[in-house]
This record gives C-alpha cells, structure tokens and sequence, in this order.
C-alpha cells in the first residue's frame, strides 16, 4: 500500500492495545528473547494488562508519568506498553547516565512510579536521594537485593493484579510517552510523543520502507530507549508479527557478534534476520578479529542511523557480508527515520531520499529554500513529529515551527533527488550516535583545579567517525596530564562524554567580546594543525 494510501489510525487510538490486536492470532509465537528466556505474545498480552492493571490500583492517572529506567530485557516492553495500555505516560530515559541526570527527570518529568531494572537501582535510589520530588512506588525488575519498603518486585506487582479488561480510551493525538533529547546547554529536553507517533513511524518506514515480517528476527545494537532504537525492538517488529532478541550489555563487536552467530549470555537464540547498528559500531565490527564469516550469519537487511554513514564502511560492510547498510536519518523529535537509502537502491555517502509520508526542505539562513546542490538547514514535516519539549516553551517554537520541525542538521539536495550531510546547525556533537554537549564537557573540566579554561569540538578519525577533542589551557603553574582530566570528566559525566583527545594550548581562540570561536579550532583542525 503506498504511503498516501496508509489510513490514519481511528479516532480512539491506544498505540499499545493496537500492537497486542495485529498480534492476537499468534499468541504462540515469540515476541521477546533476551539472555534470560523468552517472552511469546499471549504471555506479552497478559502481561501488559496486569500491569496496566497494577499501575491504575497505585491511584497513577491518564497522563501521569513513570520513570522507565530499565535494561534492554523481556521486562522492557511489559513496562512500556503496560503504561500506555492505562493511558499512563511512559518517560523512557537513557541507562547510560548519572544520579543527577535522573535526578533532574524525575523532578522534570514528575513521575509518579519508577520501573527499574535491580541493576540499576542502586543509582536510582542515589538519584531519589538528590531529588526534591517524592516517588509513590518504584517496582523492581529483576532485583539483586532485598527490596526497600517503597518498593515491589515486578513478578509479585504482576501477579496481585488481574489483567485490565480494557484499554484507556486514548485518542491519537494524546500524549503517549516521552523521550529525552539532549540539551545544548546539557539540560536535557522531554520530547512528547503521542499515541499516533509510532502507530505513523511503523506503518511509513518499518513495514514500507524495510518491509518487515512475522518471519524476521530483528536485533537492535541501539537501545530500547532511544527513537531508534524503540522503533527497531519494539514497535516496528511487533507491527510486522517478527520476534526480537533483547541484549542487555553494551553492544561491542563480541556481544554483537555472539548473537549474530545464535548466542546469548544465557543459552542459545535465534540468528537475526535484520539487524540495525551506527556507523561507530560498524567501523569496530570491522576492525574486530572475530569478525563472523558471511556464511555464519542469517542476516538479509542491516540499517544504521545515529551518526552519518561513511562511504568506506558501507562499502567493506558488503563486501564481507553481501548485504548493503541502509543509511538513514531520524531524530528524537520525528522519533525515527524520514530520509533514508532503500533496501534495493542504496547511495553510499548519501543519506539517501525522503520516506513517503514526509516532506523536506532546505532552507538558508534567510529563511527560505535554498537550491539543489547547496547547503541548508534541514526541515521536516511528518505525522510522527512530538508535539512539544514539555516545559520549555522557547525551545518548543525554536524546534516544532507550524507544520514544520527544524533538525539542527544541514543538508544538500542532489540532483538524483538523494540528500547528503553537511554537518549540525549549532556545536552540537554527535558521538557514537549520541548527542554530546560541547558546552556541559568544557563546563566540567574547568571545575578541575588546574584548569583555566576549555574548548571542545569534533574531530574525525581515521574511519571519518566524529570524536571528541578538547583543547585545555591550565593555570599557570598548574600540571594536569591527559588521562587525569579524561578521568576526571568520566566521574562526573556520563562516561560516554568525556573527551577522546586532549590538547594542552597556551590560548584559545576568541572574539572581542571573550566567546571562544570553536569554528577556528575546526579549521585548525582540517588544517591539520
């Protein structure tokens, strides 16, 4: 059916009780593996409505939040879709971050509940500990040790509830869930997504551009968390009837692999059909002496997005397995992907064409389109756009402008009407497919005591991949060595940000004014000094 033809979903719409009807006939099949079993879809069923069941009894309400701090497990999805099923608001937040990241959601968001994984409660209670706001219950998935008298196992909560015998009567534009989007200033922004936004997202790309089915198995090194993520482990698969491995740990060349091949930390699974990387993890697949041989794998489609897919990598990637990387672009705030290559017609070192059901433009500083074959400022228009930054009203009408959305990205049309990076619109640095602040990094390292000021940019590697790089100036008569620094960011960010290279320098480029003119580091740098 062709994207102008997808009907729009009828005006009492819950996306969860959506997926569990596409998948009531296949109530045995499997939905969900991860290292620990596996989850079939009549038992997903049931599950999600007994916690839907079990968030109501709790006195949560329509649009009220829960905090989903949760490892990617069969647990995941129960969490996520139990709260939609009640029309209660999943706040699904990066398992990468700090105490005072989740500080912040939880007084941001003000979640009513908390679901964790036991693993990572322990930085959730350090996180309650710094907030202010108060948390009614926080259920347990998983837990490694005795339970606090405000908390519940989530196996117990599940089975003290029958399952609810109806959906909250939602509508598509409701509120659905957020996702946080990383802040320029560090903050990060709660981007609100309805119920219709995935229903969109499935039906436009998941089932018409990569044309998914109930006999693929789909394994996403992006996490659950993420836009893409989510799209590629749960609503897309679930969409198509297709079952999904689940993988806890990080997703290094090894892990990958080790799935790839029909293995779990915890026994056997089945190889994945499809699966959907960034370019990051594609370079050290690559690079990786354990690299699977093409007959070992079951793979027929592998999609990237996050960072800009460079050229070479697609290329050697076909080369060994025989299967093409569909590029793509998509964003928090669209919430997947609306420019992407094409299983059967790939462009490499482009970003490839615009998905049907979205519209593009490239606009210029003037405001107004630029013309093919230069540079822009990419807009999006699309049926799965957020509606908001919840509590930032100046940032909502910087982004979400009328019908439009402004990616930060910039972007050249070509003349087979393919589009190709040109790199952000502001500072911002994407780093293994995940957003990075210049201004939190340099912000933390002149809390050190022998730190006088900081400049951070991006610098590409040796596969055109975007690193780090900060340029210190120290105090005078002050010593800091390289690792020193790198170490003391890692305590106290989110260790993904902590800078890759660092470069001691007498002075820092400035304006008039005293702004440090990161532009002129950049030009430095392509330079080569």
């Amino acid at each position: 059916m062709p994207a102008s033809q997808v009907p729009p979903p009828p005006e009492r719409f819950n996306f969860a009780e959506h997926l569990l009807q596409r998948n009531a006939g296949r109530a045995g099949r499997t939905a969900f593996v991860d290292d620990h079993g596996s989850l079939s879809y009549g038992a997903l069923d049931e599950r999600v409505r007994r916690l839907a069941a079990g968030l109501k009894s709790l006195g949560l309400k329509r649009e009220e939040r829960v905090l989903l701090l949760m490892q990617d497990q069969c647990e995941w999805p129960v969490a996520f879709l139990g709260a939609m099923y009640a029309g209660i608001v999943p706040v699904a937040v990066n398992t990468l971050l700090t105490a005072d990241d989740y500080a912040y959601m939880l007084e941001h968001s003000r979640a009513q509940a908390v679901l964790v994984s036991g693993a990572l409660l322990p930085t959730l209670a350090a996180a309650m500990v710094k907030s202010d706001h108060e948390v009614g219950k926080v259920i347990v998935a998983r837990p490694g040790a005795p339970l606090q008298p405000n908390e519940v196992e989530l196996e117990a909560f599940l089975a003290a509830h029958a399952p609810a015998a109806k959906p909250a009567a939602t509508a598509p534009d409701d509120p659905g869930f957020w996702l946080y989007s990383s802040g320029s200033t560090g903050r990060p922004k709660g981007a609100v997504h309805t119920h219709g936004n995935p229903y969109w997202t499935s039906e436009l790309y998941g089932m018409r551009i990569l044309r998914l089915t109930e006999n693929d198995v789909c394994f996403s090194g992006a996490k659950l968390f993420f836009a893409y993520g989510l799209g590629n482990g749960l609503t897309f698969p679930m969409s198509a009837g297709a079952c999904t491995l689940l993988m806890a740990e990080r997703p290094t060349p090894d892990a990958t692999f080790r799935r790839w091949l029909g293995h779990t930390a915890g026994g056997s699974c089945p190889k994945p059909t499809v699966f959907f990387g960034a370019p990051t993890g594609f370079a050290g697949m690559l690079a990786s002496p354990a690299l699977p041989a093409r007959s070992e794998v079951a793979l027929r489609l592998v999609s990237s997005a996050g960072e800009a897919l460079p050229a070479e990598l697609g290329e050697r990637f076909k080369a060994h397995f025989g299967v093409d990387i569909v590029d793509g672009i998509g964003s928090t705030e669209m919430l997947h992907i609306f420019i992407s290559n094409l299983p059967e017609r790939v462009r490499y070192g482009s970003t490839g064409w615009v998905v049907p059901g979205y519209e593009v433009e490239l606009r210029g500083e003037d405001g107004q389109p630029v013309a093919d074959g230069e540079i822009g400022d990419l807009y999006i228009q699309g049926p799965s756009a957020a509606i908001m930054y919840w509590g930032n009203r100046a940032k909502s009408r910087e982004t979400f402008q009328g019908g439009w959305t402004k990616s930060g990205d910039k972007y050249v049309k070509n003349a087979d009407g393919s589009y190709t990076y040109g790199g952000r619109s502001d500072d911002m640095l994407k780093v293994s497919g995940i957003y990075v602040s210049p201004f939190e990094v340099e912000a933390t390292l002149v809390q050190h005591p022998a730190v006088l000021e900081a400049a951070v940019i991006g610098v590409d590697d040796a596969d055109g991949l975007v690193k780090t790089k900060a340029f210190v100036v120290l105090k005078a008569g002050a010593h800091a060595s390289e690792d020193e620094l790198k170490a003391f960011v890692k305590d106290k960010l989110a260790p993904y940000k902590y800078p890759r290279l660092i470069e001691f320098v007498g002075e820092l480029p400035k304006t008039a004014t005293g702004k440090i003119q990161r532009f002129k580091l950049r030009e430095r740098e392509g330079a080569g000094r």
